[in-house]
C-alpha cells in the first residue's frame, strides 16, 4: 500500500508541475521537459537518420524544398528556435515528412508525388514546423510519463488487495486508456499542428486553400486504406478538409498581408 500512494502522489505532483501550460491554440497542456533537453533529443534523432537513410543529391530537388522551407521558418517565433534551421531531402518512397526541436527538418522524397506545387508543400512543412511550435513532442512524452505512472498505482493496487482477473482488468484499462485518451490525443495534435501549419504558409506568402487540395491528395494517395477515425492516430482527410474550410477566411487575410511572395521552382 505505500508504494501505491507513493506512485499516486507522484502522479498528482506530476500533474499539477506541469499543468499550466497552454498550447498556441489557448489548450491546457501538461509538458515535464525542458527546451534543452527536447533540443537535444531532437538532434541526436535527426544524426541517426543521417545515417540510416538515404540521403537526395539532387540539386534542384534540394533547392526546391529548401525554398518552401526558408519562407516557413521565417515566421516560427525566436522562443521556439533562433537559430540556423537543418533541412535534409530523405531519397525515400514513404509519403513524409517530419520537424524536431532544435531546427530540423526532414522530407521524403514520396511526399514531393503528392504535392503538386510550393503551396502544398508548404502546407506540410508547415504543419510538421507546428508540431513544434506547440511543442507536441514533449506534450506526448509527458502523458505517457503520466499514464505510465497511472497504470502502475492502479496494478499495484490491484495486486495489493488481491483482486481477482487483475492482468484482464489491466488489458482493459490500457485498451480505453489508448482509445479514449492516447488516440482522441494524437488527433488533437494533429488537427492543431493543421492550423498551425495554415497560418504559417498564409503569413509565409503561400495559397493557403492549397492545403485543401493537398489533403484530396493525400485521400486519393491512401487509396481508401485507413481506419475508422476513433482508431487512429490523424483525423480522416474529410476531416482535415473541414476544419482548414472554417479557417480558411482569416487565413486568406493573413497571404493578403504578405509582402514577400514565395516563387520557389519544383
Amino acid at each position: 500500500m505505500y508504494r501505491a500512494r507513493t506512485l499516486v502522489i507522484a502522479l498528482v505532483s506530476l500533474f499539477f508541475i506541469g499543468s499550466c501550460a497552454t498550447s498556441p491554440t489557448g489548450r491546457s497542456q501538461l509538458k515535464l521537459y525542458s527546451k534543452s533537453q527536447l533540443a537535444n533529443m531532437g538532434a541526436q534523432a535527426f544524426d541517426g537518420m543521417k545515417t540510416k537513410q538515404n540521403v537526395s543529391q539532387k540539386a534542384v530537388q534540394n533547392e526546391f524544398v529548401s525554398c518552401v522551407a526558408s519562407f516557413i521558418t521565417k515566421q516560427v517565433p525566436n522562443s521556439v528556435f533562433d537559430g540556423q534551421w537543418e533541412l535534409v531531402v530523405f531519397d525515400e518512397p514513404q509519403i513524409n515528412a517530419f520537424a524536431l526541436p532544435g531546427g530540423k527538418i526532414g522530407v521524403y522524397t514520396g511526399i514531393l508525388e503528392v504535392t503538386e506545387n510550393q503551396h502544398q508543400l508548404a502546407a506540410i512543412i508547415g504543419h510538421e514546423v507546428g508540431h513544434v511550435i506547440a511543442e507536441h513532442g514533449n506534450e506526448r512524452m509527458s502523458n505517457s510519463a503520466l499514464i505510465g505512472i497511472g497504470m502502475e498505482a492502479t496494478n499495484v493496487l490491484l495486486q495489493s488487495n488481491q483482486i481477482a482477473n487483475s492482468n484482464m482488468i489491466m488489458a482493459a484499462i490500457g485498451m480505453g486508456v489508448q482509445v479514449g485518451v492516447q488516440l482522441p490525443f494524437s488527433r488533437t495534435h494533429e488537427t492543431e499542428a493543421d492550423l498551425i501549419g495554415l497560418e504559417l504558409m498564409a503569413r509565409a506568402g503561400f495559397t493557403p486553400s492549397e492545403s485543401v487540395n493537398l489533403w484530396q491528395n493525400m485521400d486519393k494517395a491512401s487509396g481508401g486504406k485507413r481506419q475508422a477515425e476513433f482508431l487512429s492516430t490523424h483525423p480522416l482527410p474529410t476531416s482535415r478538409i473541414e476544419v482548414l474550410q472554417q479557417n480558411m477566411a482569416s487565413a486568406n487575410y493573413l497571404a493578403q498581408q504578405a509582402t514577400d511572395k514565395p516563387n520557389c521552382k519544383k
